[in-house]
């Protein structure tokens, strides 16, 4: 789904809070605090009264959501206390209580915190208590509508905390993950809750999102909500997905999931038809109607504007990337279509030697000197620059309903919600920058299909609107605002590139475009490079949208400013960083790789590129020594291809240099 999980842990991070003697804060405030807030009602936590015990329960529930007395809690093992003692206790509002006290505290803490509760064994609690509210839930005998309103609410509580407990373990740790999700308890507990016709509204959300976790990447679990008969779960989910608001978005959310895992697409639908297509209208609505305001709350049970839309995009934003594997028909895997920086990958196959054959001692490719044949330099060439490397699909929109949907409806609602003035809200901005995933991801996505000599006429025809629109009103704004903000920066380049790969056979800038985004790279230079993966950085991204802006039928001179710059890039080395090398080199392969284009003549020769790609090249030859290869293999790997493919397109430039002499 596109909400985005946090990273699970495998080390140990937290220490067991049991395990060392506790001591008093040095700060003389906190330390006052704990004198009269927090001992005395621990106190009476662990009392012989009942009475003081659950009233203790309740207000610890209270104050754990202060920052400080919080933190003095967690000091003085107030989640040994709750899990062996509170939770047990006789009284279902004690109880109430110390659920809400976890609950606040996987809330509030960091995902270390869900991972130390998952390994002081919190997974037996949840089944016991998940397995009592069951019960309760499904008794006949009180039926449970004739219990007193104070009863009802309690176990609503304890019901509504076991979901947000559950859903936070499983985001922070697999093994969680799986032992929940297989956990007979546990899942019947979340099934009764979504079949239940009086379960209320705040506790009905929480189990979808609940399941919306559990059911991510989860064959196990997808397949026991379809293989669900004794509360028909999968038939509720549908029925919730066909209203409005958080409930049918939340189910949309899950829905997804099952589609996802069960490979159920337009072009296999599942059970009924099932596939994304079903829940586009339902997230459509939401982005129509669901206006923002500034009555947000963070708690767990808010079912705001914001959290609402948030979702939808959310979701959206994942049906955008899920939709690839509907497209590529299994011609290939996502990685080899998606490969490089956002999908963009023009580099040759390596060649099958080992790195000391590829880079011989004097810093020159092994095969610099060996003849080639013109058919063996045309298909290498072929190779570089990405010929014929793309997927067959489907030639006409209504074979893809999907996709016209998000075309037709969610692309003109995600640019008006990107369009929202930056200055407004923190959350006006989160919200905008979802909408702009959602527009990223179908953009690349449509990016990676065939459009050559015709190919797929019908669907570009039916994008490319779509795509001037994204351009205009989203790309162009943010460029012309001159924006701080490295985060959309980022992100509205990386949608640039994604739309320019589909609309550079037209002419669609609508003014200078191209020097915003050369004073982008240049300012890009001064930031922090994620060093994961920094072929995802502002840099590359923005080298990739302005050599698709010089591909042919660009004008001369556009092509002219670009080519220079991209030739100017790498010859900055070792300045320049490898990743922006890398990727010049590739838009340089691609763009001047046809000597019959026009800015071949007029550009490439007329300007001596390959004198200056001559003269860099030994430069490009040290760049691929500089990177460890054991550090960063990623990097070296892709640094060794354009190395590579540098030797092969010079030694074809010199042989139609020869033949043209």
């Amino acid at each position: 789904m596109g909400k985005s999980r946090r990273s699970r842990g495998k080390g140990s991070q937290r220490p067991d809070p049991i395990a060392k003697p506790v001591k008093p804060p040095s700060d003389p405030e906190l330390a006052a605090v704990r004198e009269k807030s927090i001992l005395p009602v621990l106190k009476d936590l662990q009392s012989s009264d009942p009475k003081s015990r659950t009233t203790a329960a309740g207000a610890v529930a209270n104050i754990v959501q202060d920052t400080k007395c919080r933190k003095l809690l967690l000091r003085e093992q107030i989640v040994h206390i709750v899990l062996n003692e509170t939770l047990t206790d006789a009284s279902v509002e004690s109880r109430a209580a110390g659920w809400e006290i976890l609950r606040v505290l996987v809330e509030e803490e960091e995902a270390d915190f869900s991972i130390h509760l998952y390994r002081v064994d919190v997974l037996t609690a949840l089944q016991h208590a998940c397995a009592k509210v069951t019960e309760t839930l499904t008794s006949l005998d009180p039926v449970f509508s004739k219990r007193t309103k104070a009863e009802q609410g309690f176990l609503w509580s304890i019901a509504e905390s076991l979901t947000v407990v559950l859903a936070s373990i499983a985001e922070a740790q697999d093994e969680a993950l799986d032992q929940a999700s297989r956990s007979e308890q546990i899942v019947r507990f979340l099934f009764t809750l979504v079949s239940a016709e009086f379960t209320t509204a705040a506790v009905l959300n929480s189990a979808l999102s609940c399941m919306t976790t559990l059911s991510e990447d989860n064959r196990h679990f997808v397949e026991a909500i379809l293989g669900d008969n004794a509360t028909q779960c999968y038939k509720h989910l549908v029925t919730f997905r066909g209203g409005d608001g958080h409930k049918a978005v939340l189910s949309c959310a899950v829905l997804h999931n099952i589609f996802s895992v069960m490979q159920w697409n337009d072009q296999s639908p599942g059970r009924d038809g099932a596939c994304d297509a079903v829940l586009i209208p339902t997230l459509f609505q939401t982005l129509e109607h669901t206006e923002l305001n500034g009555n947000t709350t963070n708690r767990h049970s808010s079912s705001s504007p914001a959290d609402v839309l948030q979702l939808a995009l959310e979701v959206l934003a994942s049906i955008g990337t899920a939709l690839q594997e509907s497209l590529e028909k299994g011609s290939r895997s996502k990685e080899e279509v998606m490969g490089g920086a956002d999908g963009k990958d023009v580099a040759m196959d390596a060649m099958d030697a080992d790195e000391d054959e590829q880079l011989s001692d004097d810093d020159k490719p092994a095969d610099e000197d060996d003849e080639m044949d013109e058919d063996e330099l045309h298909a290498d060439l072929e190779m570089v620059t990405g010929m014929d490397d793309e997927p067959e699909v489907s030639s006409d929109i209504d074979d893809l309903p999907t996709l016209k949907q998000f075309v037709q409806q969610v692309i003109p609602q995600a640019v008006r919600i990107s369009r929202a003035s930056s200055g407004d809200s923190e959350t006006t901005n989160l919200i905008r920058g979802h909408a702009l995933t959602t527009l990223n991801n179908i953009a690349w996505t449509v990016s990676c299909m065939d459009f050559t000599e015709g190919s797929n006429a019908a669907i570009l025809r039916a994008w490319a609107p779509a795509a001037r629109m994204i351009w205009k009103d989203t790309v162009t704004p943010v460029l012309g605002s001159d924006t701080s903000d490295v985060a959309l920066a980022t992100i509205v380049t990386s949608l640039a590139w994604a739309v320019a790969r589909t609309l550079h056979e037209e002419t669609f800038l609508s003014g200078d475009e191209q020097k915003k985004f050369m004073s982008l790279y240049h300012a890009s230079k001064n930031l922090e490079v994620d060093q994961d993966d920094p072929f995802q950085s502002l840099g590359v991204k923005c080298i990739g949208v302005l050599g698709q802006l010089a591909l042919d039928p660009a004008p001369v001179a556009l092509n002219r400013e670009i080519g220079v710059f991209l030739i100017t890039v790498v010859a900055a080395l070792p300045e320049t960083p490898v990743a922006d090398a890398v990727e010049a080199l590739n838009q340089l392969f691609d763009i001047y790789g046809d000597e019959k284009k026009a800015c071949d003549a007029e550009v490439f020769w007329k300007d001596n590129f390959l004198q200056h790609m001559e003269g860099f090249a030994p430069k490009v030859r040290a760049m691929v020594k500089s990177v460890d290869k054991k550090k960063s293999p990623e990097l070296r790997n892709r640094a060794e291809d354009s190395n590579l493919n540098l030797s092969r397109f010079i030694k074809y430039k010199q042989k139609l240099q020869s033949s043209a002499d």
